[in-house]
Order: C-alpha cells, then structure tokens, then sequence
C-alpha cells in the first residue's frame, strides 16, 4: 500500500514540475506514472553503475557530480519514454533536483503516516 501511494505521490510531483520548469513536458498523469517507474528503476540499476564508474570524479568535486548523474538519469528517461520529455541539461538538472526534494519530503511523510516497520521478530 505504502509503495502504491509513494508511486502516486511522485507521478504527482512530476506532473507539478512539469508546469514549474518549462523545459520538462508530461503528456499526461499516466506517461507521469510510467516515468515515476522508469526513473525508480534507472535509480536502482545504473545510477549505481554511473557512480561507481565516475567516483574518481564524484571524489573530486567533494560530491558535487552526483548532481550531474542525477540529471543525466533524467534525460536518459526521457530519451526512454515519449509522454516525459526533458529538454536541456539545465533543466533536467533543476528537474531532479527537485524531484529529488519532493522524493525526501514524500519519504517523510509516508514514514510519518505509517510508521516504521523495524525488522525484528
């Protein structure tokens, strides 16, 4: 249930960016689910990958490229799907930044409204 509800929290916020940052288009409240989906999954299986292959980099700028993974991360799931369109560096830059934001704050607010699950018996 929290996963569903967290799903459609974020396609919520990507439709809310989309009217923010002008350089982001969702067709749609589904092509929003589908690329809340996609980016769960980029997030989950290359980002890694792309921040194990730049880490000398990432150590370098004290962190500061993880910035520039997420927003590659943005435009490759756009260049995935046709309903979201990311149009620019800088804008899928701002775009997951904020995305990410509103990831945390949603995160917060699920673990408020149901609590912690601890994994003891």
């Amino acid at each position: 249930m929290k996963l569903l509800i967290r799903w459609l929290l974020l396609s919520s916020a990507l439709m809310l960016l989309a009217q923010w940052d002008q350089g982001v288009q969702v067709s749609s409240f589904g092509a929003a689910m589908i690329a809340a989906a996609v980016l769960g999954l980029l997030n989950a299986v290359v980002r890694p990958l792309l921040i194990l292959l730049t880490l000398p980099v990432t150590v370098l700028t004290l962190g500061l490229f993880l910035f520039v993974i997420n927003a590659f991360t943005f435009q490759m799931a756009s260049g995935l799907l046709e309903g979201f369109q990311v149009h620019g560096f800088w804008n899928a830059l701002l775009a997951s930044v904020l995305y990410s934001l509103w990831g945390i704050i949603i995160d917060i607010a699920l673990e408020y409204i149901f609590g912690r699950r601890s994994g003891r018996v």
